[in-house]
């Protein structure tokens, strides 16, 4: 699995390289919204989960720097700060992939994630419309990395929409 991890990281760091020539330096600040499935692949204690972020236009080399809040029908939160990657194939068409670590408060969940640390991995396959805002859906894994005593980790399947900072001030 970590084999898996790692191929897929430096995939997605070549297609970001090949892709390059593509990106649009005109994207914009997004406030994203994502409602979904929280341990929808193991089902041992699924719950309803929503999330914020807020992604940034400036670039670290290739990366953009994110910040994010998840909340779980059961009261767990997560806040994570992290680096994404943007990967389009078109004008329509947008990979993302990121990775954050970040808080994790357990509320009434009976999952034990094992730790406070938790780190969240994530793929979104979103659609970009002609105003830039984006419609996509994401699987994300939580996991403690084997921190803490048990790493049982869960994932997330989202639906996210992804609105330009600008065009919620009516500019």
């Amino acid at each position: 699995m970590l084999w898996g991890r790692m191929l897929a990281i430096a995939a997605a760091i070549a297609g970001g390289f090949f892709a390059a020539g593509q990106a649009r330096a005109d994207d914009p600040d997004f406030l994203s919204v994502a409602g979904g499935w929280y341990d929808w692949n193991r089902q041992f204690d699924q719950a309803g989960e929503f999330r914020l972020e807020y992604r940034s236009d400036r670039k670290l080399w290739v990366f953009k720097p994110f910040a994010a809040f998840a909340i779980t029908s059961d009261r767990s939160i997560f806040l994570h700060s992290g680096l994404l990657l943007d990967i389009y194939f078109g004008r329509r068409l947008v990979l993302t992939w990121s990775e954050a670590p970040g808080f994790c408060d357990q509320g009434d969940s009976r999952r034990d994630l094992g730790h406070a640390l938790e780190f969240r991995s994530q793929l979104e396959l979103s659609y970009r419309f002609d105003d830039r805002s984006r419609l996509g859906l994401a699987v994300s894994h939580y996991s403690n990395a084997s921190l803490g005593d048990s790493n049982s980790g869960t994932e997330s399947a989202m639906l996210y929409y992804s609105i330009p900072v600008d065009k919620l001030w009516w500019r």
